[in-house]
């Protein structure tokens, strides 16, 4: 068990946890105020958050991991792929870094995971801000992330870089923040194969619907308001969960925290404050 005040702010480590692989970090804000806890989504590492940080860190003190196999954590052959493991994997960083509770923050495969770790060790959540992800696997989710996992397998990360980046954003995104956009495509690219086809398979199947109607915690939800079906998938998520919200980003797809970070911050600010 470390002392995260004797850790280096602003720097990576790894942290050995119980039960894993270690687990790349990294802690910013201010010491000695409440803890945010970011988890990423599949195919990138926890440097999708940088502009959260920065309007956050002066009030928080902030914790960003990579999700296992993904950035800097490696993959464990070991392993198990699962969002029940997923969710374990942050109560194990808090426990590590001896945090007795949190609020934890997560967009897409990260919503996935918070949401169940909320679920299965509710006294370690303060509250829930969970962005663009879905309570169940939709039908058609086993043949195509099996499609996307052959491809990477036979051309490598480099051949799903491109078609990710078009479905998370709107088609005008380039236009506006061509550097961002540029970023997120070498971010997945650069994600390691192993990660990538294990939370891969992580999401073929799942379904999670009976943890919301228990929550018992705070919980907010966010989404791009140009994701496709997800507002509406969401929309049913806050009707099943007791006293949630949710705030739809205009202009947004599927990672609005990149997308439209202003918008998407004021909205994460009004939760932190809600």
């Amino acid at each position: 068990m470390l002392n995260p005040n004797a850790i280096q702010r602003g720097a990576s480590f790894l942290l050995d946890v119980d039960g894993a692989a270690p687990i790349n970090c990294r802690i910013d804000g201010r010491e000695g105020a409440p803890w945010l806890v970011f988890s990423n989504s599949h195919a990138t590492n926890f440097g999708m958050w940088e502009e959260q940080v920065s309007h956050l860190a002066g009030d928080y003190s902030i914790l960003r991991y990579d999700q296992r196999g993904h950035g800097a954590t490696p993959a464990d052959p070991g392993q198990a792929w699962t969002f029940d493991a997923l969710a374990d994997d942050v109560v194990r960083l808090l426990d590590a870094l001896a945090i007795g509770r949190a609020t934890l923050v997560g967009v897409s495969m990260g919503a996935v995971t918070v949401l169940r770790c909320a679920a299965r060790h509710g006294a370690r959540v303060e509250r829930v801000i969970a962005c663009d992800g879905q309570w169940a696997a939709p039908a058609a989710a086993a043949a195509a992330w099996q499609e996307r996992i052959d491809l990477v397998g036979r051309e490598g990360m480099a051949a799903i870089a491109e078609p990710t980046v078009a479905r998370w954003f709107t088609p005008g995104f380039g236009e506006r923040a061509p550097q961002a956009r540029q970023g997120m495509a070498a971010m997945i690219a650069a994600t390691p194969l192993a990660g990538y086809v294990g939370c891969a398979r992580a999401m073929q199947a799942y379904d999670f619907s009976a943890d919301y109607p228990r929550l018992g915690m705070p919980v907010r939800y966010l989404v791009g308001a140009e994701d496709g079906a997800l507002p509406a998938v969401m929309e049913r998520m806050r009707q099943a969960t007791p006293g949630a919200t949710l705030v739809r980003i205009p202009g947004a797809g599927h990672l609005p925290n990149i997308e439209q970070p202003r918008a998407f911050n004021q909205a994460l600010s009004a939760a932190l404050a809600g």
